[in-house]
C-alpha cells in the first residue's frame, strides 16, 4: 500500500512539474452565457492569483451577507496584523473600525491588503482560517486546483489557479450575486474624507467592460481579469503573467476585440467552463430566507480527496510557478544604489520588506504616467533584521516642478507622496 501512495505521488508530482514548467504568459477568454471558451493560452497551468485572490474574499463576503451574518453597515474592528499589511493599502490603522461596505469597495477599488485581512479575520476568526474556507469554496465552484493561502494575495509560494479558473470564479460572482457585483465597476469612492481612486485603468477606457479585478506581484506578473457587455453578449477574459500593467491592458484588449463578436447572444444563464464541463450550480435568487447556516472553518470532508492541493501543500518544489521577467527587474538593479547628487526625489511609501516597495513601485509607474517617465525606481532600507523598513522612491527628477507634477499625479490615484531633495 505505501508502495502505491508512494507512485500515486510520484506521478502527481510528475504531473505539475511539467504544468509548471510551463508557468508564465496564460490567457482564456470565455463566452460567460454558453461556457464555451473562445480563446486560450496555458489556461490549466498553475501560476500566482496575486490580488485575484481579492475576487474570492468578496465573494465570500457576499455569501455572509446573505446568509445574514453581516450587513453593509457591520462594524469589523482592524487588528494589528491586517494594519501592518504592505501596499496596496486602504490605510486603516490598528484599532479602527470600518464597516462592511468600505471593506468591500477597499478591496475592490483600492486593493486593500489591510482591507481584505480584516474582512478575512472577521469572517474566518484568523486569516489562514479563513484561507482554508476560501479553497473550501473554490472546491465548490468546481475550482479544482486553486489554493488560497491568504485573503489579499501577497506573496505565498503555495498560492496558486490558473486562467481557466479565475473565470469560474468570475462567472460565479456574476451569477450567484448579480446586485453586488456591479460594485466591481465602481471607479472610486469616498473615505473618511478622501477620495480613494481604482487602478483598473482598462475599464475606463474600454467600452461595456464592468471590471473586475487587477492583480501584481513579482511572482506573479501583471494579472487582470476582465467582464465585458456587448448587447447580449457577455464574456469574461483574464490575463496572467503579463510583463507591465499596460502590455498586460494591451493583451487583454486585444483578446477582446478579436473574440467578443464570437460570444452567443440570448437571455441564457451565466455558465462556467473547467476542461469543458459544466460544473456550477443553477443561480441563486436573492432572498431573505436563504440559508444562514454558516460556512464551516474547516474543509468540507471530501477535501481528504484533493490530491492536488495536498500535493501543493506539501510539495511546493512540484508547485511553485516559475518566477518570470517582469520590469521589477529594473527597479531591483536600482535598489540600495546610492541617490545621484542634485535634482529631486519623492517617496510614495515605506515597506515592511524590499520585496513588498518594489512591488508598490512597479504598480505605481505603471499607473502614474508621463510625469514618472524620466524618474528611476529606489528602494532604501532604514534600520537592521526585524525592524528594518524599505522606502519607496523615485529618484532622478530634474527639478522640484518635475517632482511636484509626479507627486500630483500619483496622489490623484490615492497614493501617499513627499518630495524630497536628493542627497550628494
Amino acid at each position: 500500500m505505501k508502495t502505491l501512495r508512494c507512485l500515486l505521488l510520484a506521478t502527481f508530482a510528475l504531473a505539475l512539474g511539467t504544468a509548471t514548467a510551463l508557468a508564465g504568459t496564460a490567457s482564456l477568454v470565455l463566452d460567460a452565457r454558453t461556457g464555451k471558451v473562445l480563446s486560450a493560452e496555458n489556461p490549466d497551468v498553475l501560476n500566482h492569483p496575486a490580488s485575484l485572490t481579492k475576487m474570492m474574499t468578496v465573494y465570500m463576503t457576499f455569501e455572509a451577507l446573505r446568509r445574514g451574518e453581516l450587513s453593509w453597515d457591520s462594524k469589523i474592528k482592524v487588528s494589528r496584523t491586517a494594519a501592518a499589511k504592505p501596499p496596496m493599502r486602504l490605510g486603516l490603522k490598528s484599532g479602527m473600525t470600518i464597516t462592511v461596505r468600505e471593506a468591500v469597495l477597499g478591496m475592490i477599488v483600492r486593493s486593500g491588503n489591510d482591507a481584505a485581512v480584516a474582512m478575512a479575520e472577521r469572517l474566518g476568526g484568523t486569516e489562514a482560517n479563513f484561507a482554508r474556507m476560501m479553497t473550501a469554496k473554490a472546491r465548490q465552484l468546481g475550482m479544482s486546483k486553486t489554493v488560497f493561502i491568504n485573503a489579499s494575495g501577497l506573496p505565498a509560494s503555495q498560492q496558486v489557479t490558473t486562467a481557466r479558473e479565475m473565470s469560474t470564479l468570475a462567472v460565479a460572482l456574476m451569477r450567484d450575486f448579480p446586485r453586488e457585483y456591479r460594485l466591481f465597476a465602481t471607479e472610486s469612492f469616498n473615505f473618511r474624507g478622501r477620495k480613494v481612486r481604482g487602478h483598473n485603468n482598462l475599464m475606463y477606457r474600454y467600452e461595456g467592460m464592468d471590471g473586475i479585478k487587477t492583480g501584481y506581484t513579482n511572482a506573479s506578473g501583471f494579472n487582470l481579469v476582465s467582464a465585458v457587455k456587448d448587447g447580449n453578449r457577455r464574456v469574461v477574459g483574464v490575463v496572467l503573467g503579463g510583463r507591465t500593467a499596460r502590455s498586460r491592458d494591451a493583451k487583454m484588449a486585444a483578446l477582446l476585440d478579436r473574440h467578443l463578436g464570437k460570444a452567443a447572444g440570448g437571455e441564457r444563464q451565466f455558465i462556467a467552463s473547467t476542461r469543458g464541463r459544466k460544473v456550477l450550480e443553477a443561480p441563486v435568487e436573492m432572498t431573505s430566507t436563504t440559508s444562514d447556516v454558516p460556512m464551516p472553518y474547516t474543509a468540507p470532508q471530501r477535501a481528504k480527496q484533493d490530491s492536488v492541493a495536498a500535493l501543493i501543500a506539501t510539495t511546493s518544489a512540484t508547485a511553485i510557478p516559475a518566477e518570470r521577467p517582469t520590469e521589477v527587474a529594473e527597479i531591483e538593479s536600482s535598489a540600495m544604489a546610492p541617490v545621484a547628487g542634485g535634482g529631486w526625489q519623492i517617496q510614495i511609501s515605506a515597506a515592511p520588506s524590499a520585496e513588498a516597495a518594489r512591488m508598490l513601485l512597479a504598480q505605481a509607474r505603471a499607473e502614474g504616467g508621463a510625469p514618472l517617465a524620466g524618474a528611476k525606481p529606489h528602494t532604501e532600507a532604514v534600520g537592521k533584521g526585524a525592524n528594518a523598513i524599505y522606502r519607496a522612491r523615485f529618484i532622478g527628477f530634474s527639478s522640484r516642478d518635475a517632482a511636484a507634477a509626479a507627486c500630483d499625479a500619483l496622489k490623484q490615484r490615492s497614493y501617499d507622496c513627499m518630495m524630497l531633495p536628493s542627497r550628494g
